[in-house]
């Protein structure tokens, strides 16, 4: 709110202008040819010696212009009263439908620790999981090694069964040659008995007919040392032959038996190994449903803990924005509050400094002759005594007032109050003053000037 003065051509205005320590003050005065003022150094406000009969004629004139200007002030007064009432409420009920509520997480708490301890139970049993397939994994390794054990187990049986199947060869076909050796002796000896038979025969005709004796030595008995080589050859035939089947039979019997033995071991490592081999099968179909039963429970764990975390992320971040907005909003009141204490104070010594003012011109007027006493005289009663002024005194010196005050408020910068605690009204009523205007007939003028110690009359005739 901007403060504009008016301007009068046919009469002239008086300002009054004092300092704020009191030390001098100034009183001009124009019209409109130019101007001229007086100024005094004294602490008071003596301020009649050149003021002329003119001033005393438009007394009246320059008491509408401040009653106007005073007026005019009470209006904005009275709307930036209207003003802050209706944000001090709009700022109770934004606090009163923003209110902080507390929330308790101890049910979330209760069920956030029951899944804790879920997941703790899932964690261990996917350790004992991870530690059975580590277990299965030892044991298809033993399995494993056990199986080619019992394969290099079998190639070295085989490769001694193709060695004993060459060595049987091997004999049958000594055996084979021993056969065809014994048929060429039994030929021999078929042929010998055969020889024999002719040799008898031919001694039978030659001894019948012819009877010759020759002395010669001794003849050995070809017959005897005939059969003596046939019993010799006879008997090595069947000593061989004897002892030919009885190495055979001896190295049958120990291929039969280990061919058997390694069989059945053949068997029961085949056995074994399909047996290993179902329960690997069986650990692996068994491994794989647990894993995806894990895996998929740990998907809708992890989804179900993700939307939560999710929405409880987004109830912290708009907490935040809340608790933020707060501390701005806190704070942005705490800068009005410092400034309106500021104001508070200089409007404090700006009353001060007026009183102490009114209190010098009281005792100056007492002291000395009176400046102006035509016309009744007014009584303005103080708490604390009673002072008397003249109309010119009471014209000059309210018009200091409300000059220095509207000052006060309009040159510092005036804002709207928006503090919402219930000391923003007290401030404002200890730091603006409540200025009224009462007509009650055309020729008297009642002022009132209300502060909180006390209240001065004045009333112009």
């Amino acid at each position: 709110m901007l403060f504009t003065s008016r301007s009068y051509t046919s009469a002239r205005a008086v300002s009054v202008y004092g300092g704020a320590s009191g030390h001098g003050s100034c009183i001009y005065t124009s019209q409109a040819g130019g101007f001229y003022g007086t100024s005094s150094s004294r602490g008071g406000l003596d301020l009649v010696d050149g003021l002329d009969l003119h001033v005393l004629a438009n007394e009246k004139y320059t008491m509408q212009n401040l009653n106007d200007r005073l007026a005019s002030y009470l209006e904005n007064v009275r709307c930036l009263e209207k003003e802050n009432a209706d944000l001090e409420k709009k700022i109770k009920d934004w606090y009163v439908s923003r209110t902080v509520i507390c929330h308790d997480h101890s049910a979330y708490l209760a069920t956030i620790a029951g899944l804790k301890d879920k997941i703790h139970l899932a964690s261990r049993s996917n350790a004992k999981t991870v530690l059975d397939i580590n277990n299965a994994k030892l044991a298809a390794e033993d399995f494993n090694m056990k199986y080619e054990n019992e394969q290099a187990m079998r190639m070295a049986v085989e490769a001694d069964i193709r060695g004993l199947r060459r060595d049987l060869d091997d004999m049958n076909l000594g055996r084979s040659d021993l056969e065809m050796h014994y048929e060429g002796l039994k030929y021999e000896l078929i042929m010998l008995k055969r020889n024999h038979q002719e040799i008898a025969m031919v001694k039978t005709h030659v001894g019948s007919q012819v009877n010759v004796s020759v002395d010669a030595a001794p003849s050995q008995d070809l017959n005897a040392a005939m059969t003596e080589i046939r019993k010799h050859y006879k008997a090595v035939a069947v000593k061989n032959h004897k002892e030919l089947e009885a190495w055979y039979q001896s190295k049958l019997a120990t291929v039969e038996i280990e061919v058997v033995t390694n069989n059945e071991q053949l068997v029961s490592c085949l056995t074994e190994s399909k047996e290993s081999k179902n329960t690997l099968q069986r650990l692996q179909i068994e491994l794989q449903s647990h894993l995806t039963s894990l895996e998929g429970t740990l998907a809708d764990t992890q989804k179900r803990y993700s939307a939560q975390l999710a929405g409880l992320q987004s109830k912290v971040t708009s907490l935040e924005l809340q608790l933020s907005q707060l501390h701005a909003n806190i704070a942005h009141n705490k800068q009005e509050y410092d400034m309106l204490l500021d104001l508070k104070t200089r409007l404090e010594l700006e009353i001060a400094e007026y009183r102490r003012l009114l209190d010098g011109e009281d005792d100056s007027s007492t002291q000395g002759k009176p400046l102006y006493t035509a016309g009744p005289e007014i009584y303005t009663p103080f708490p604390h005594s009673s002072r008397r002024l003249s109309p010119r005194r009471h014209t000059i010196i309210f018009g200091y007032g409300i000059f220095g005050f509207v000052c006060g408020i309009f040159v510092m910068g005036y804002e709207p109050v928006r503090d919402t605690s219930n000391q923003t009204s007290s401030i404002r009523n200890s730091i603006l003053p409540i200025i009224k205007l009462n007509s009650a007939e055309a020729n008297v003028i009642n002022y009132t000037i209300q502060d909180h110690t006390d209240t001065h009359t004045f009333t112009r005739p």
